[in-house]
């Protein structure tokens, strides 16, 4: 909701700055009088400290987003246990993956998506298979090898590991050169 907010902020900002900069080059270059007849000053002066003060407080509201640290970017699995805290980030999770799936033969070209849920970790893992082994098989591999591995090594439960089987590999063609 707050990035919503800013940036709907952010746009009237910049509608703001850009109509107090189009009203400026049409003064300071004569298209516009610079004798308007304003019949009451006081009016427009409360108006125009009163947008100087809205857009003084926006400028400070995205200065303080801009050096703001993104929390976001370290997104990490948290586990408490009797010594300490532990604190394993999704890259780390998602390496181990990629690494218990590439050791099953018969697949490459792997990636995987790290999601935390109640149950546990949802990982899913996309691959291109050869083609020359049976695919139930190998998927079912994939999964158990994943699952065992990624919740021995962390700790953390495994809730379910999908298979996305994208493409079958094409083998190189060799065409005989006969002298």
């Amino acid at each position: 909701m707050a990035k919503i907010l800013d940036r709907l902020l952010l746009f009237l900002y910049s509608l703001s700055i850009g109509a107090l900069s189009v009203i400026a080059i049409l003064l300071l270059s004569g298209v516009l009088p610079r004798n308007l007849r304003i019949q009451d000053w006081n009016s427009a002066y409360i108006a125009a400290i009163v947008v100087a003060v809205i857009l003084f407080l926006l400028s400070i509201r995205f200065f303080y987003i801009s050096l703001r640290r993104d929390r976001t970017s370290t997104r990490s699995v948290d586990q408490r246990t009797e010594y300490g805290d532990i604190q394993i980030s999704m890259e780390t999770i998602e390496n181990l993956s990629l690494k218990a799936a590439g050791r099953v033969k018969g697949i490459r070209d792997l990636k995987s998506r790290i999601r935390v849920s109640q149950a546990g970790l949802e990982i899913m893992i996309r691959g291109v298979v050869d083609g020359e082994h049976s695919l139930p098989l190998l998927t079912s591999e994939i999964q158990r090898q994943v699952h065992e591995y990624v919740q021995e090594t962390t700790g953390v439960p495994v809730a379910d590991v999908s298979v996305y089987i994208a493409n079958l590999a094409q083998s190189p063609s060799f065409k005989s050169r006969v002298e």
